[in-house]
């Protein structure tokens, strides 16, 4: 089993490569939970992931026939950058396979750091049974993105960051998809301190590992669904397991509205932009979805930035919603003037800001003197949400809430 040697090995092999990434306190965030939070900023990273410390550590060990052979590896987008940096600084001929509908902006940026890109499947499972063909048709060698121990000490270098810039940790908070992030770090700060927390996070639509540790063998599930993509896997690895039931002290996990607010918070509060996969660990903190005693230093692991500018515009808008910041509302009024006035005037009462207004008198679900009105709104909050749908309902408006 991977041991705190092989990351301190590591670490020097990935010092060229990767930074030391920050280690920022937050007040906001402690204010918000009653704990000491220090975000580990691994959105800083080069790629803008973890994933390059793995990917260095395993390229950098192979033999030099390995390296003339080239790699193949699989991944919806992280640790597909990140192998294909290494490969291009250590001279290695790169070819990634990643799911059909990865983000564009991922495949791009694979790309653009040399590798050759194969589109192939709907999820990282099927893109790796690809991988594995090239594998064996063209003689490269598969990095694997999780279930490797050269990549493990690869990412258990960030634990060795934060044990040596926040000696007093008490928790670290990891997300986990196929469990090689929290493997390497669990192994890293365990053999500093045994005492310190470990505690997993995975998406409610990609959540393997609590069924996995329930039934004591790795459980894959069917398919995945959630915005997480970085976590979005159907199993974790063996060895990630194992280690995971000897190293991790619980794992837990979030929704994807839980994420959107998370990843909203950490825009507007944090000043921070972060992928699903990277937010599931605070929002699993503020949500408060494990225990932990006021004051207590907790570290949540923002794992990557790389997120589709279209997922960030459909996450944003939900973290809005979820948080009572945006909601639309359906009506139907007498087709008479003054009318939509009255209803105008209890929204200017109640302080809400409209973003958009549509009158539609053609519905076929109304009646012949009746006319539709949604409005998109701007709330302050779900106090505000909800008392401004009542005072909607108190004048005689019939309400629906679209979103």
């Amino acid at each position: 089993m991977l041991e705190l040697e092989d990351v301190q090995e590591a670490r020097e092999r990935v010092a060229e490569t990767s930074r030391h990434t920050p280690l920022d306190y937050s007040h906001t965030f402690s204010r918000m939970t009653g704990a000491e939070v220090h975000l580990k900023l691994e959105t800083f990273q080069r790629t803008g992931s973890f994933k390059i410390r793995g990917a260095t550590n395993r390229i950098t060990t192979l033999s030099e026939e390995e390296k003339a052979a080239g790699v193949v590896t699989a991944s919806a987008g992280n640790h597909a950058q990140g192998v294909a940096l290494a490969a291009t600084r250590s001279g290695v001929d790169s070819k990634i396979v990643m799911p059909e509908h990865a983000p564009i902006s991922k495949v791009r940026a694979t790309e653009n750091y040399g590798a050759e890109t194969v589109l192939h499947g709907e999820d990282y499972d099927e893109a790796a049974e690809r991988a594995h063909e090239i594998e064996e048709s063209e003689g490269r060698t598969y990095v694997h993105a999780f279930d490797d121990e050269m990549v493990m000490a690869g990412q258990g270098t960030i634990g060795l960051e934060i044990v040596d810039d926040l000696p007093k940790v008490d928790t670290v908070v990891v997300p986990i998809g196929g469990g090689g992030l929290i493997s390497g770090i669990a192994t890293a700060v365990k053999g500093h301190n045994p005492d310190v927390r470990i505690v997993g996070v995975q998406s409610e639509g990609a959540s393997s590992v609590a069924d996995s540790l329930q039934k004591g063998a790795v459980q894959t599930l069917d398919s995945v669904d959630t915005i997480a993509d970085g976590i979005a896997t159907r199993s974790v690895g063996q060895k990630n397991f194992d280690i995971i039931e000897s190293r991790v002290d619980e794992v837990v996990t979030v929704s994807d509205s839980e994420t959107a607010v998370a990843l909203a918070y950490l825009l507007e509060r944090g000043k921070t932009l972060v992928e699903g996969a990277g937010a599931v660990t605070l929002a699993a903190t503020l949500e408060e979805k494990f225990d932990f005693d006021e004051n207590e230093v907790v570290v949540p692991v923002l794992s990557g930035g790389n997120i589709d500018m279209n997922m960030l515009t459909t996450v944003i808008m939900r973290g809005l919603v979820e948080t009572g910041r945006y909601l639309k509302i359906k009506t139907v009024l007498k087709d008479r003037p003054g009318s939509l006035r009255q209803l105008l005037d209890v929204i200017e009462e109640s302080q809400a800001n409209i973003y958009a207004i549509q009158h539609d008198r053609t519905s076929r679900d109304i009646a012949m003197n009746a006319t539709e009105v949604e409005l998109d709104l701007e709330t302050r909050g779900q106090e505000h949400v909800e008392g401004l749908l009542e005072s909607l309902r108190e004048s005689g408006f019939d309400v629906e809430v679209l979103v």
